[in-house]
């Protein structure tokens, strides 16, 4: 009875927050091959795109998507590949909130952070920009950005330096996430906070919210996860340049998306906390409060869950399994988090025990965390501060087990330089 109760009072807060913000969008289906072409045509794989006729036919063209979306599966490696950029820059400048809804108190917040700048009472931050090999027509958007929390020098100069690519969830404004960057500085691990395409300061002028990144324009859709993912990988290829050596990422919702394709194609992302996972882009799309105006031009346009499903299988986690767990760039080398929770309304709970299934099934060793709320309660007092820890713990022992392996590399490397030399000496 008590979890009864329990269960209808947690649904219906959590109802409550996806449904507050009125500003939603609904769009009506588009195909967008167009998002697509540069890919196909760059590798020779024209012949997959569709004739002018069939992208008139409703059809055809969606024929042409699933069969796109099953070459750029068997093709994954060169298509969350990129050129590394060449334009790295650390830009300083004042934070700002970036809003993606109408709310009153969201907007007062936004205010008094501007007036704040104004005056000289807000202190600036350091960001990483650069441009993102994955373009599109809009320039803000192309230009990445993350905010840098450069943990303090070790007083040990010989403790390997560890950095973690922070991304926060759908629609998250400006500010989203940026505490985690603070907590993990305590541990001496520096963190990106990365700007997702489409989001804060990336986002175009048109919208009030982040739409593009998930929407009913389904090559667009796909765009935005190629171009999340390679953005990681190039934070990645920063800091090497920083001299760090081991790296994690962390991601929370459609977040947690990209940072387990990104982590699938990079065997330098060995540190994996995937916050809010599930399965299939399109179930979460279909199935979830959040996306419910995504899925209301879906059903219009007299689609299913299943054809959703197989239209964007591309960016889907659930067709990257092995390969993640796969070696050298899976197995026992990632250590992996995996947060869920039991009252999801945004991605169903069904779909992340999918994906605890599925990890055992590929022989992942990961830890599971469930949370006793939903998705947008997760943000909510108590919620917050446990997945917080939930976290914050994990990442912690994780760069630490990772700094023990490499002492115990260097010891093994030594011990037999030793052994040689004592041999000469007593030779």
């Amino acid at each position: 009875m008590l979890k009864e109760r329990y269960a209808r009072w947690m649904y219906e807060w959590e109802t409550r927050l996806t449904t507050r913000d009125e500003n939603r969008v609904v769009r009506p289906l588009e195909w967008g091959f167009e998002w697509i072409e540069p890919f196909l045509e760059a590798n020779g794989f024209q012949a997959a795109l569709p004739k002018p006729e069939d992208v008139r036919d409703p059809a055809a063209a969606e024929a042409a998507m699933v069969r796109i979306n099953q070459l750029l599966i068997r093709h994954s490696d060169a298509y969350f590949g990129y050129r590394r950029p060449t334009d790295f820059r650390l830009e300083e400048r004042h934070p700002q909130l970036f809003p993606t809804n109408v709310r009153p108190e969201t907007l007062a917040k936004d205010a008094a952070m501007r007036q704040q700048a104004a005056e000289g009472k807000l202190a600036t931050a350091q960001y990483l920009r650069f441009t993102s090999p994955e373009r599109t027509p809009y320039a803000e958007n192309d230009q990445v950005n993350a905010r840098w929390y450069p943990a303090p020098a070790h007083k040990d100069p010989a403790r390997p330096k560890q950095a973690i690519i922070v991304l926060p969830q759908w629609n998250s404004d400006g500010l989203g996430h940026n505490v985690l960057c603070t907590v993990f500085n305590r541990m001496g691990i520096s963190a990106l906070r990365l700007s997702m395409p489409y989001h804060d300061i990336r986002r175009p002028a048109e919208l009030e919210r982040s739409d593009y990144a998930v929407s009913s324009n389904i090559g667009r859709s796909i765009s935005a996860c190629r171009q999340a993912v390679v953005d990681i990988r190039c934070c990645v290829d920063w800091l090497e340049e920083q001299g760090y050596e081991h790296f994690g990422v962390l991601g929370t919702s459609l977040g947690s998306c990209y940072a387990f394709l990104a982590s699938a194609h990079d065997p330098r992302l060995r540190v994996n906390a995937f916050n809010h996972a599930s399965t299939a882009f399109g179930d979460v799309t279909w199935a979830g409060q959040s996306t419910r105006h995504v899925k209301q031009a879906l059903v219009e346009a007299g689609l299913t869950q299943d054809r959703v499903r197989a239209l964007w299988a591309a960016v889907s986690p659930c067709y990257y399994y092995e390969k993640f767990a796969g070696a050298p760039a899976g197995g026992p080398n990632k250590k992996v988090l995996m947060v869920y929770a039991d009252y999801d309304l945004t991605f169903p709970r069904e779909y992340s025990l999918q994906v605890v299934d599925a990890f055992r099934r590929v022989g992942l060793n990961f830890e599971p965390r469930v949370l006793p709320c939903g998705h947008y309660t997760t943000g909510e007092t108590p919620y917050k501060y446990i997945d917080g820890w939930y976290l914050g713990w994990f990442v912690y022992r994780a760069f630490k087990a990772l700094r023990r392996e490499k002492a115990e590399a260097v010891s093994m490397t030594t011990v037999p330089a030793q052994k040689v030399e004592e041999e000469a000496v007593s030779r």
